[in-house]
């Protein structure tokens, strides 16, 4: 047997304790905000790859992209940004 698995608490082993549904709705929010924050880094970078490539198309190669790379990641963006 795999000593990690061996050592790692489960969830059986513990004894029941209850959890609010307030303290499940803020971690679902929490991870909600999260993923959120994620998606708008993700649309920045993209929007932000575009306008390089627009207006400075030699720095992509200093960046370590293809072409082709860049197209792909622009065509990511929502309809309305592309």
């Amino acid at each position: 047997m795999n000593d990690t698995l061996a050592s790692a608490p489960h969830q059986a082993s513990r004894p029941e304790t209850p959890v609010r549904p307030a303290e499940v709705s803020r971690r679902h929010l929490t991870t909600l905000r999260s993923i959120i924050a994620t998606w708008r880094e993700r649309t920045r970078f993209r929007w932000e790859l575009k306008q390089m490539s627009k207006d400075n198309p030699h720095l992509i190669d200093d960046i370590g992209l293809t072409r082709q790379q860049v197209e792909e990641e622009i065509a990511k963006l929502p309809f309305w940004q592309r």
